[in-house]
C-alpha cells in the first residue's frame, strides 16, 4: 500500500511560483490529467502548453522547440505576448501607493518604503489574485514555497507589514482584508 506524501508543492503551485518570478521561462505541462478543466487552469496559471500522457515524441519534440524558439525571439527584443504580465509589472498603483517593483520601493503615507524581495513577491501575488480569495495555505505553498499542513504565523506577519505600509488604518484594513476562516484577499476598487 503505498501512501501520499502531502508535503510535496502541487505542479500548479509551482507553475505560479515560477510565474512571479519570471514570465518569459517557456512551460509545458506534461500530464495523465485530460479534464478541459485541468488544461484550462494550467493555462490559466501561465503555462505555455500542455499535453496529455500518452503523447507522441515527435510532436512533443516539436512542441518544445517551438517553446525555444518563441523564447529566443522574445530575447532578441521582440514581444510576442504585448500583454503586460505580472512578473515583469515595473509599477503599480492602488488608492494613494505606489509600488515600484523595478527599484523594489513603494510611495505611500508614510513615505519611501524600501521593500524586500519576500514582500514584492507577495505583492505581486495578491496583485496577480486581485479580488480573488487566498488562503494561507495557498500563500504559503506559491510565496514560500512551503507545502502541507504548516503552521505558521508567516503569512499573518507579513500582512501586518503590508497594512502598516499601505493603509490608512491599518486596525481597518481598505486594501489587505482579512476572511475569517479563508485567508485574505486585496482589493482596492
Amino acid at each position: 500500500m503505498s501512501t501520499i506524501d502531502k508535503t510535496r508543492i502541487d505542479g500548479l503551485s509551482m507553475l505560479q511560483n515560477i510565474r512571479l518570478k519570471d514570465e518569459q521561462i517557456p512551460i509545458l505541462i506534461l500530464s495523465a490529467k485530460t479534464a478541459v478543466e485541468d488544461k484550462v487552469k494550467g493555462l490559466t496559471y501561465g503555462v505555455d502548453d500542455y499535453m496529455t500522457k500518452p503523447f507522441n515524441l515527435e510532436e512533443f519534440l516539436l512542441r518544445v522547440e517551438r517553446l525555444l524558439t518563441r523564447t529566443s525571439w522574445h530575447r532578441g527584443g521582440v514581444d510576442i505576448n504585448h500583454a503586460e504580465t505580472f512578473s515583469s509589472l515595473k509599477t503599480y498603483s492602488f488608492g494613494k501607493n505606489r509600488i515600484d517593483f523595478s527599484r523594489s520601493t513603494a510611495y505611500c503615507a508614510a513615505g519611501k518604503i524600501i521593500l524586500t524581495e519576500q514582500e514584492i513577491k507577495l505583492l505581486k501575488l495578491f496583485i496577480a489574485n486581485k479580488g480573488k480569495p487566498l488562503s494561507r495555505k495557498k500563500l504559503l505553498e506559491i510565496g514560500w514555497g512551503y507545502a502541507g499542513l504548516t503552521s505558521s504565523r508567516t503569512v499573518d506577519n507579513f500582512i501586518v507589514r503590508l497594512r502598516k505600509y499601505f493603509e490608512d488604518d491599518p486596525k481597518r484594513p481598505v486594501y489587505f482584508k482579512s476572511l475569517r476562516s479563508v485567508g485574505y484577499v486585496f482589493d482596492h476598487e
